[in-house]
């Protein structure tokens, strides 16, 4: 989502994003963070501070949330699906992290949208991969806070599938993981054409690029 995606000719799917809107557009992504790390950086504080009633904020994380292994590298959540953890942990899980900040934007009078994390570049038998508990929480979230669930991964799935491996990876420079600009294209339709299939409001701002993205309603 990050501008500048991870570095060596990558880019982040929110830069390509604003040309399908009708409204301007604030790219506060930064790459490499997690949910933990974008609050206890305060990154969600200054978003907060930052938006008006009646901003729309995209919230997607995922990717850097996952276990490091034994060593805390600061971005990885405890795990679990719930907004309250029962256990003593040193860190709070990705619910934690993601709703503290959707009551505190929805308390100034934006409407947040929670979108899944896009896939890496992992195919099973011919088609990317399932997604994750990180696409799971990130749909609980959803409902428990009765907002916009976008689930961007299997938009980006089924942008991928009908593209096919061979053009897909064309798209990954580097690694599995970051996209170069025409990827990073794909998945920002991808975002648009699950937006444009779901109930908010914010479709009525998509443009009549935005309109003729690919691939149909899931």
């Amino acid at each position: 989502m990050a501008a500048g995606g991870g570095g060596a000719g990558t880019q982040g799917w929110g830069v390509p994003l604003t040309q399908y809107f009708s409204i301007s557009a604030v790219n506060d992504a930064v790459a490499g963070e997690s949910a933990r790390s974008y609050s206890e950086q305060g990154l969600f504080t200054n978003l907060v501070n930052s938006v008006k009633s009646g901003d729309y904020v995209i919230i997607e994380f995922g990717h850097n949330d996952a276990s490091a292994g034994t060593v805390d590298n600061g971005k990885q959540d405890a795990v679990g699906d719930s907004y309250n953890i029962t256990s003593i942990v040193t860190t709070s899980n990705f619910a934690y992290y993601i709703e503290n900040a959707i009551v505190a934007l929805e308390a100034k009078g934006a409407i947040p949208i929670i979108s899944s994390l896009t896939p890496d570049n992992i195919w099973t038998n011919g088609v990317i991969a399932a997604g994750g508990r990180f696409v799971t929480y990130a749909q609980s979230i959803g409902t428990r806070r009765n907002i916009t669930y976008i689930d961007h991964y299997a938009y980006v799935a089924q942008a991928y599938d009908a593209l096919g491996q061979m053009e897909t990876t064309s798209f990954y420079p580097i690694d599995h993981l970051h996209t170069n600009a025409a990827g990073a294209n794909v998945v920002a339709q991808a975002f648009v054409r699950g937006l444009l299939c779901g109930n908010t409001t914010l479709k009525s701002k998509v443009n009549t690029a935005g309109q003729a993205v690919p691939n149909g309603c899931i």
